[in-house]
């Protein structure tokens, strides 16, 4: 029996919908199904995302907001209602352009409702009393909050991730709030809440708020968070919660504390408990869906991407595994999935942005005196002065040959510096080439080729017989005339 499609991708999820349009635009034949209750889960993912980014002062001031003010009231801004109506127009606008009527005005075959694999007669996908036959399938359906197994918590009550933004659009939302957990997003949502006037306590178990961060960019943005009135808790276990009253008790450590509201931002697990995976042999745990480097699971005619196969909840990388899976599915499943040169980026402000290898992971790969570290700090850059952004600091860790293993950036404009070394590290462009880089001036480009002479500095301080001869060499120019 000749398949229905070349490909079916199951789950609304960004990273779907762009290998859906991909995918048809590569002259596939493409069905997506989508249950209808994940679309809204989108929504708020994207309201999520907006909101983040009214810390800045000049969205505030592109719709009206006096954010010194802002910044001096101690109990929850005036001005909150506003932004969150400013957001979800923004959202609507977003939702607009990567909407269902678009994927099907490109031929895509929408299908509403939950559904599930069967192999008989032939491995298909069953919804709405529908058989849906491919020769590849996608899974792309997004996770759920991942929810720790603390004493108390289920009885007392939590947010999450997904819902936060509605409890909060609320006439009179709580001003004291309890975030568990350190992944990106909790720290963007925990300095924009702070932002506006909440009482924001971050605990995070770990020492570092990431681990993925070098641990000095991981204390900068500790104490930029302390600065704008997060409370920050690392290396500490929550080990019960407690309904008192109209209040909610956490003890964390040896401290006890009271709260209005409790989010949980501990981690995501695959949404896949419905979709009978194990009768079509995928392996899966809690956590994550396991794939090869080709992004095939342990059904090679089904694949993965998106949060669903591990790691944080990042857009840019879920659609670069979205374009592989797709090239490998609708041809042959040669390209493999390839992390290091793939930036990511935590939305604070300033920015946290990495790319490849942390000091200690290059250490740990190859011998260390292989291994230059070049360091820049933001309060040289003429632009930070002039912009009052000198908190920061770019770091590069770079081969004795001048291979770019990786960066790491803490300050203004890290999302778009970090992606030149990206794209330097992926073309195999050595570190001597930022050296000559002449960016614009001024510019925070600048901090790139100002740490990039660093590497210089230290082969040259480490090499003694080209000192000498460079030293020699001068001596000889000074006492030639010309």
């Amino acid at each position: 029996m000749p398949n229905d499609h070349d490909l079916v991708i199951i789950g609304g999820s960004l990273a779907g919908y762009q290998a859906a349009l991909a995918a048809t635009e590569l002259g596939a034949k493409v069905a997506l199904v989508e249950p209808q209750a994940h679309y809204e889960i989108n929504y708020h993912h994207v309201l999520r995302g907006v909101g983040k980014i009214t810390n800045y002062s000049r969205l505030g001031a592109n719709i009206g907001l006096d954010y010194s003010q802002l910044a001096a009231k101690s109990h929850l801004s005036d001005h909150w209602q506003e932004t969150i109506l400013y957001a979800r127009s923004v959202a609507a606008n977003l939702i607009e352009q990567h909407s269902l009527a678009n994927l099907a005005a490109h031929g895509v075959d929408i299908i509403l409702g939950s559904g599930e694999f069967q192999t008989s007669p032939q491995l298909g996908f069953k919804v709405n009393q529908r058989l849906l036959q491919g020769r590849i399938y996608l899974l792309a359906c997004g996770s759920r909050p991942a929810i720790p197994d603390i004493d108390g918590l289920e009885k007392t009550g939590y947010l999450t991730l997904e819902n936060i933004w509605p409890y909060l659009s609320q006439k009179h939302p709580p001003g004291n709030l309890v975030i568990l957990g350190g992944v990106p997003q909790s720290l963007e949502i925990a300095q924009t809440l702070a932002y506006f006037g909440y009482k924001i306590t971050l605990i995070c178990d770990q020492t570092h708020l990431s681990k993925y961060l070098e641990p000095e960019i991981s204390q900068l943005l500790i104490a930029q968070l302390e600065a704008d009135g997060v409370t920050v808790l690392n290396d500490i276990e929550v080990t019960q919660v407690r309904q008192i009253g109209d209040k909610k008790w956490l003890q964390a450590g040896d401290k006890a504390m009271e709260t209005e509201e409790i989010i949980i931002a501990t981690g995501q697990q695959p949404n896949v408990s419905s979709l009978n995976l194990s009768t079509v042999g995928v392996k899966y745990n809690s956590r994550r869906i396991f794939v090869n480097e080709h992004l095939q699971t342990t059904n090679q005619r089904i694949y993965a991407c998106g949060d669903i196969i591990g790691g944080y909840s990042l857009t840019n990388i879920a659609n670069y595994e979205a374009y592989t899976a797709i090239h490998n599915a609708l041809f042959l499943p040669q390209t493999k999935i390839n992390y290091q040169c793939l930036p990511w980026v935590i939305s604070t402000q300033p920015m946290a942005a990495k790319v490849g290898l942390t000091a200690a992971q290059a250490n740990q790969r190859y011998d260390k005196s292989r291994i230059f570290i070049c360091k820049q700090y933001y309060k040289s850059l003429t632009t930070a002065q002039m912009h009052n952004e000198i908190t920061g600091i770019c770091k590069l860790v770079v081969l004795e040959s001048g291979e770019i293993l990786g960066c790491s950036i803490f300050g203004a404009e890290a999302g778009e510096l970090i992606n030149i070394i990206a794209l330097a590290m992926s073309k195999q462009v050595k570190v001597n080439d930022l050296v000559n880089l002449a960016p614009a001036y001024p510019g925070f480009g600048e901090i790139l080729s100002q740490t990039a002479r660093e590497w210089h500095k230290q082969k040259l301080h480490q090499n003694h017989l080209l000192q000498e001869l460079i030293q020699s060499f001068l001596h000889f120019r000074r006492d030639w005339n010309w």
